[in-house]
């Protein structure tokens, strides 16, 4: 049926008609696109926070390790991060499949900018803030637990937003590794039907509308931390 389509004259028609049966295949890469984003978010979240709690950490080696860490991750490209770990590991044995290893790649790409941002807003709270938790008896992690980090994510929302958003795009990467999320399965219908630019851009807005909604709980969650500083 697409074959057909892709012999006709290009019309509205025929492209509306076109989109229409190519939609239950771009919803499917969709919904594996989203399972990729949110996995890549958990796991990014937790390693950005064991990172920025290692950045801010008073022990040399722990410093230096996230910085290494942080500035590798940073300024080498996602694309070759996914290639080391999809087609370099093998030669040590640790074999992958493509769906964890696009998961590992972005988390592991995501974290070290979650990280920054983290630890950009730590560092960003006035040293009074310690010293008075300090007074009152608290220690170290119970300071940095109830007294730094909810100020610290007030501070660090919008920025760690903006890293969350740019991963939804970045998940369109993993498609040259076989993976069918929405860009691969917006390029396997292209292959069949020879229509490139109507597909091209609904998958465009498929990622558009994601991340949308993605701002959308951003503002939301900006609104509730900011709800105690009213009163």
């Amino acid at each position: 049926m697409m074959c057909a389509l892709a012999r006709q004259p290009v019309t509205l028609m025929s492209i509306t008609s076109l989109l229409v049966q190519s939609l239950p295949v771009l919803a499917q890469g969709a919904v594996l696109t989203v399972k990729f984003a949110v996995l890549s978010m958990i796991f990014g979240l937790i390693a950005g926070a064991m990172l920025a709690l290692m950045g801010v950490s008073h022990n040399h080696a722990l410093n230096w390790i996230a910085r290494i860490y942080v500035s590798v991750m940073r300024g080498t490209p996602l694309l070759v991060q996914i290639f080391v770990i999809y087609y370099g590991l093998p030669s040590f044995s640790i074999s992958l499949n493509p769906t964890p290893a696009g998961v590992i790649a972005l988390s592991a790409n995501v974290a070290a900018y979650l990280s920054e941002s983290m630890r950009g807003a730590i560092l960003g709270i006035r040293q009074g803030q310690w010293l008075a938790a300090y007074s009152l008896g608290l220690s170290r992690r119970q300071t940095l637990r109830y007294v730094i980090a909810p100020q610290a994510l007030r501070i660090a929302v919008p920025s760690l937003s903006n890293s969350l958003i740019s991963l939804i795009k970045d998940t369109s990467l993993v498609s040259v590794i076989t993976v069918t999320e929405l860009l691969r399965s917006a390029q396997e219908v292209i292959a069949s039907t020879y229509q490139p630019l109507p597909l091209y851009l609904a998958a465009a807005a498929v990622y558009w509308v994601l991340c949308q909604v993605l701002e959308a709980v951003q503002r939301w969650y900006e609104r509730r931390l900011a709800l105690p500083s009213r009163h």
